[in-house]
């Protein structure tokens, strides 16, 4: 066997998570190792070509405060932004971008070629090299092999993938693609708990023959939100969506033939995403519906197919053919690659620790799909975390952790390795019980003093954010230097009591409906703010009432969160501790207080045995 050079990192996988994983570990200095079946397939777009979303704006967004490359990329390939929930509150607002496929991964391509550290090879990884228990390289067919401190794997849907289309099986990760047969075998032999999801797409159609004149346009925003704290405005030209709908003869056809359905004719065991349904899932669970909405996104600038977002199935092709026939202003429209679903092997997450690394074998890590996520942006963020805590790792460093109370990306490793999945996982703003504090417009608050600390940072973004703080701080020096008795407020139109206190304000930008145009005629020189400061500003001081009262919880569940549990603790020997939840423990073993509390069934009193426990042994070492 032919042996290369050692390497800190060896990324297995080049889609979303792959190439975030890999470029965290080469900004934090480690030598890195990307492994791909095919170096022009890394950073491919697998399904739809758009970025982001409810929640999943909120992860990209936190990925480019901490200088990952997801939103710069689509930023770079963005053909249309717009800003989801634009009439509700900043916290709930998501961004996203409909990209071309070209563009976004020829981005992805450059941004990792811009890594000293990281090195690519194309190759087909078929096995893990172990030692006592530890990772220590991979072998690629060929006889070739790598040896590593640590791998991280994101094999997204190739793990014994099966494409599915009617009642004809092709093995395949994707379409087009092999599946990783030999390499997910010898993981199911480590003693993890594996299981079976899938997941969908809908045909791709040729543009040139849609009759768009029956086509309702939609547009994107006036002023595009873009997701990189670097960016200013789009790159390429700006192109609409289209939309249509399916309508009653659509439902029958479906209705007529669902029993030719792989989901449905039983040839697929794995579970759906319940969040992102078939057209045939429509059809049945939303009987009493006579339509749906369909959006036709385009695929590239100087590309004419069209993917219909709405109508993913696993029909046979000629089914397929007729109901997308019977749309509005799809009448003659030519398929040409059909819609199919995958069904894959994904490993519980529970068997997970924070970092993503596996209980089974040290310094192996997972990411992605394999972990039972669905979507780019949530298979992005784990591999930020995984690439991160692979590179420390190697170099003998702390654990990099993410906590609920400081970003979904922390939501998200908390939900699967503690709650686990029952189908795949997508992220929504509802998942966050602090999303007032975790908004999108204030990611880079959040955590970019974090990277900086952590070395991810480069000096471009820090200096950007340093003149960010400098400005917020001076426009808030600003609002708060003076103060405006009632009357004066309500000269300018700002109802509050005449007999009320004086009022600064930054303290009146947190009151429903007060206007910047008010706000300029009390304080002239606040119209010389930058527009982007000071919306900042302006959500910030909207939120600040909420957040004070949510900051006890906050506090309260990072003390916890502090809290940390000797990995050898023996629940099984706690006096007063019920022996399903001592196995419960046992099994999962948390490393936090906090983690501890969200395992199913746990008690306020169990964990209070705990708490006390762990103290109890802290005073035993101090008399020692």
């Amino acid at each position: 066997m032919f042996h290369v050079k050692h390497f800190d990192v060896i990324v297995i996988g080049g889609g979303h998570a792959g190439t975030e994983a890999a470029a965290a570990a080469a900004r934090m200095g480690a030598s890195t190792a990307l492994i791909s079946l095919r170096r022009d397939g890394i950073g491919v777009m697998s399904c739809n070509p758009a970025i982001g979303g409810l929640g999943k704006g909120h992860l990209v967004r936190e990925i480019d405060a901490l200088d990952g490359i997801m939103g710069r990329a689509a930023d770079r390939a963005g053909i249309q932004f717009r800003l989801l929930n634009r009439r509700k509150g900043p916290a709930v607002q998501g961004p996203r971008a409909q990209t071309d496929r070209k563009l976004y991964r020829q981005a992805i391509q450059e941004f990792l070629a811009q890594e000293q550290s990281l090195t690519v090879i194309e190759g087909e990884v078929v096995g893990l090299k172990l030692d006592a228990g530890r990772f220590a390289g991979v072998e690629l067919a060929g006889g070739i092999a790598i040896s590593g401190a640590t791998g991280i794997l994101t094999a997204g849907t190739f793990l014994n993938g099966l494409i599915h289309i009617g009642n004809e099986k092709t093995s395949g990760g994707r379409m087009g693609d092999a599946p990783s047969i030999r390499l997910a075998h010898q993981i199911s032999g480590l003693g993890l708990n594996t299981g079976r999801l899938k997941t969908g797409t809908p045909p791709r159609l040729d543009g040139k023959t849609i009759d768009w004149s029956r086509i309702e346009e939609q547009p994107g925003d006036d002023e595009p939100s873009l997701f990189s704290f670097l960016s200013g405005t789009p790159v390429v030209r700006q192109v609409p969506c289209g939309v249509t709908h399916t309508n009653e003869k659509t439902h029958e056809i479906v209705r007529k033939n669902i029993h030719l359905s792989a989901m449905y004719g039983g040839h697929i065991e794995g579970v759906g995403p319940r969040y992102c349904p078939s057209i045939e899932d429509k059809v049945v669970r939303f009987a009493d519906k006579s339509s749906h909405q369909i959006f036709l996104e385009p695929e590239g600038l100087d590309d004419d197919t069209i993917y219909p977002n709405g109508i993913s199935s696993s029909l046979p092709f000629e089914v397929q053919e007729a109901y997308v026939r019977s749309i509005v202003g799809l009448e003659d429209v030519r398929i040409l690659q059909p819609a199919y679903a995958i069904e894959y092997d994904f490993f519980d997450p529970r068997d997970l620790t924070q970092t993503l690394m596996t209980r089974g074998v040290e310094g192996l890590f997972f990411a992605g799909q394999i972990n039972g996520t669905t979507g780019y942006e949530e298979a992005a963020a784990q591999g930020l975390v995984a690439g991160l805590n692979a590179a420390s790792h190697a170099r003998g460093g702390d654990k990099i952790l993410f906590g609920r109370a400081d970003s979904y990306i922390g939501v998200l490793i908390d939900d699967l390795i503690h709650r686990g999945v029952t189908e795949p996982y997508r992220m929504f703003t509802s998942r966050a019980e602090f999303r007032l504090a975790l908004r999108a417009d204030n990611a880079d608050q959040r955590l970019t003093p974090l990277g900086m600390s952590l070395g991810c940072v480069r000096a471009e973004r820090a200096q950007v954010f340093a003149q960010k703080l400098e400005a917020l701080e001076s426009g808030r020096d600003l609002l708060a230097a003076k103060s405006f008795a009632p009357r004066e407020l309500r000269d300018v139109g700002i109802n509050v009591n005449v007999d009320g206190g004086r009022r600064n304000l930054l303290r009146l930008l947190s009151m429903p409906g007060v206007t910047r145009e008010q706000i300029d005629r009390l304080e002239p020189a606040a119209a010389a703010i930058d527009s982007a400061i000071r919306t900042q500003i302006e959500n910030d001081a909207l939120y600040q009432q909420y957040l004070d009262r949510q900051e006890n919880d906050i506090a309260a569940l990072r003390r916890e969160e502090e809290t940390l549990i000797p990995p050898d603790l023996e629940y099984r020997g706690l006096p007063g501790l019920s022996g399903e939840l001592a196995g419960k423990l046992f099994a999962r073993r948390p490393e936090t207080l906090a983690q501890a509390g969200r395992i199913e069934g746990m008690t306020p009193a169990a964990l209070a045995l705990i708490l006390a426990h762990i103290r109890k042994a802290k005073r035993a070492a101090v008399g020692r």
